[in-house]
């Protein structure tokens, strides 16, 4: 079965002609979840002549099976939990407050060194475009979103371009706008619909960003 994308800038590219609406406002920000999003965010916000930001977000996995999600956790103290995970672990409380206080290490070294002292994002009153390269249980964007609103976004859209049909569902009702550019019922992994998925470094990151703000 060929892959729908070729790496995370044809994604961008393709996922922002479905956000043209927003091409060239002034109240509007595309904001990257890093680091796989950035690349993507990137690409839209050069399309729509708007800027970009990174939203800071880290998942809480399951010790010893990482890959689960039992929450996740966003700059501005937002802490988001999948009950149903948590109601299978033993010692629920216990765990999910070590691997949150280890995974908050991990979103303030982010935070330092994708912003060099710069603050986070001014989102009062402005469209928020929350951008990852896909979706599978939607814990970190659910985290995100819910940050987004404590921060007072106006109109807060998730654009992806893949994600799982029952989280892209889920979405629509806790956000103003969501764009999954495919949904496919065969879902098992993000990295399934793309030809190059490698990892995105912290420099890739830092060089977007940077040539984002230079344009």
């Amino acid at each position: 079965m060929p892959r729908a994308f070729a790496n995370r800038q044809e994604a961008g590219q393709r996922l922002a002609e479905q956000l043209d609406q927003y091409n060239g406002r002034p109240d509007v920000i595309v904001l990257g979840l890093p680091r796989g999003g950035v690349p993507v965010a990137y690409e839209i916000a050069k399309r729509l002549h708007v800027l970009l930001d990174v939203f800071i977000v880290r998942k809480i996995g399951v010790p010893g099976f990482e890959e689960l999600a039992v929450g996740a956790i966003a700059s501005g103290g937002v802490r988001v939990l999948n009950e149903d995970v948590v109601r299978q672990l033993p010692n629920a409380a216990e765990i999910i407050d070590a691997a949150t206080a280890r995974e908050q290490i991990e979103l303030d070294r982010r935070e330092k060194l994708y912003r060099d002292d710069r603050p986070p994002p001014d989102v009062q009153n402005k469209v928020a475009i929350l951008v990852d390269d896909g979706l599978a249980t939607g814990a970190t964007m659910r985290a995100a979103v819910r940050a987004l609103r404590q921060r007072g976004a106006s109109r807060i859209v998730v654009a992806v371009p893949v994600g799982a049909p029952e989280t892209c569902r889920e979405l629509e009702a806790e956000v103003d706008e969501t764009i999954c550019a495919i949904s496919p019922e065969y879902f098992q992994a993000v990295g399934q619909f793309y030809d190059d998925f490698g990892q995105t470094s912290d420099e890739e990151v830092r060089a977007l960003l940077d040539r984002a703000r230079l344009t």
